[in-house]
């Protein structure tokens, strides 16, 4: 199958359109015309993805970050980035990123994330000038009232997070939550106008932590945490729309970061 009718699917669903202006989402590696046989999901390019495409014969990888940010000046290999984009250049592979069209899409990433902690009746919290369906982060209710804790709790038990930072529990319960996978500090103020009780978000700095000024709560459960829902969005989408061909979830999909617990 042909590079552009996978990525095709991929744009169906998220238009890179709706990528912000700093972003290189899209084909990375490869040309829209080039055969491939098997997709691999990850969340980001590593040479633990690489290998894992490489064994089990996946022409093509598709992750939400994409391994290049700014204009490469030299490939010698001199960092992972490099060394990893010169790899996929020699051995075949295509190299193909969705991120914040992802992001924004309609039942994209924060309505993913949403689904998995039971949150329901979601809005955007962030819409997009161009199309109101579309935009970062939701808001939305639990069905019934939770203790703050054990909402805490719940995020650590589905998503897999060893440590939740977070404000102050300025409140005992919480039901309207309101979310964005990523870095979403910048969100902030439109949680509060939308009347969270909690704001769940990653990459929060000190003095994002008093912003509610006990109004709301904010927490941070980490980038990749929040953003580990993207294979299995991926992986739906192309599996419901490309039936006839083969995609992984990749395994060796992991977090940069570690904790000393």
């Amino acid at each position: 199958m042909k590079i552009k009718d996978i990525t095709d699917v991929i744009e169906r669903f998220a238009p890179l359109a709706y990528q912000e202006s700093y972003d290189n989402a899209g084909l990375i590696v490869g040309r829209p015309d080039d055969e491939v046989r098997q997709a691999l999901l990850a969340v980001d390019v590593t040479d633990e993805v690489l290998d894992e495409a490489e064994r089990e014969g996946c022409d093509l990888v598709i992750t939400h970050h994409p391994i290049v940010f700014h204009p490469l000046k030299r490939f010698n290999s001199a960092d992972m980035v490099q060394r990893c984009v010169e790899r996929a250049i020699r051995r075949g592979i295509a190299l193909y990123a969705c991120h914040t069209n992802l992001d924004s899409a309609p039942e994209g990433m924060s309505w993913r994330l949403a689904a998995l902690l039971g949150i329901g009746e979601l809005s955007v919290l962030q819409p997009s000038e161009g199309d109101p369906r579309a935009g970062f982060g939701v808001v939305g209710e639990l069905p019934e009232s939770l203790p703050t804790v054990e909402f805490l709790r719940r995020m650590q038990q589905r998503l897999g997070v060893k440590v939740v930072r977070h404000s102050d529990l300025v409140s005992e319960q919480v039901r309207r939550i309101a979310l964005c996978t990523g870095a979403g500090a910048s969100l902030m103020a439109d949680a509060r106008r939308a009347g969270a009780d909690l704001y769940v978000t990653a990459d929060l700095k000190y003095n994002d932590f008093m912003f509610p000024d006990g109004e709301f709560v904010v927490a941070d459960i980490g980038h990749f945490e929040s953003e580990y829902c993207a294979i299995e969005l991926l992986f739906e989408v192309l599996s419901k729309n490309l039936i006839s061909f083969a995609v992984r979830k990749s395994g060796c999909s992991r977090n940069p970061v570690n904790y000393f617990v």
